[in-house]
């Protein structure tokens, strides 16, 4: 099945949001948030089965994508961060309220802090595995570190 390239270019940006000429993938974890804490709201199944569907869309579309532009995990391709960011979402305690934010927040920042170091593992998969697998795996290990660092920070503040 071929994909439009108008497709392949709202899906690999997550709407656009990629295209921001200073930090995409900042953008693409923010503009991940919304729909997360919505899907959130609805219960942990929805959320993770979100990130599952989309984890598999990601693989296809930022392979192609890739492909199409010429150039390997270009910073514009954000649909791996949205996966990264909505797993990292998983564990928080969101109930729809202003005391969220807080806990977005922490989500968000932690995310992007192992995306942007990659500590091992998630730098030796950045580094050797290709295709779409290697552009979505990276941001997969970063929202589990991250999910990690706030299991033990909801457990330390009596979360669970």
């Amino acid at each position: 099945m071929r994909i439009s390239q108008l497709a392949l270019t709202i899906a690999a940006t997550w709407f656009y949001s990629g295209k921001f000429p200073k930090a995409p993938g900042t953008m693409g974890s923010l503009a991940a948030l919304p729909l997360g804490w919505i899907l959130a709201l609805y219960g942990t199944p929805w959320l993770f089965g979100a990130a599952a569907i989309l984890f598999l869309i990601g693989l296809y579309v930022s392979h192609h994508y890739s492909k199409m532009i010429g150039q390997h995990d270009a910073g514009e391709i954000v649909i791996d961060e949205v996966v990264g960011q909505w797993l990292c979402l998983l564990p928080l305690p969101l109930i729809g309220e202003i005391s969220d934010l807080g806990w977005l927040l922490a989500g968000f920042v932690l995310f992007r802090i192992f995306d942007i170091l990659k500590p091992w593992p998630i730098g030796w998969v950045d580094r050797r595995v290709s295709g779409g697998m290697g552009i979505m795996l990276d941001d997969v290990l970063a929202g589990l570190f991250g999910m990690g660092v706030l299991i033990v920070a909801r457990l330390l503040i009596g979360g669970f």
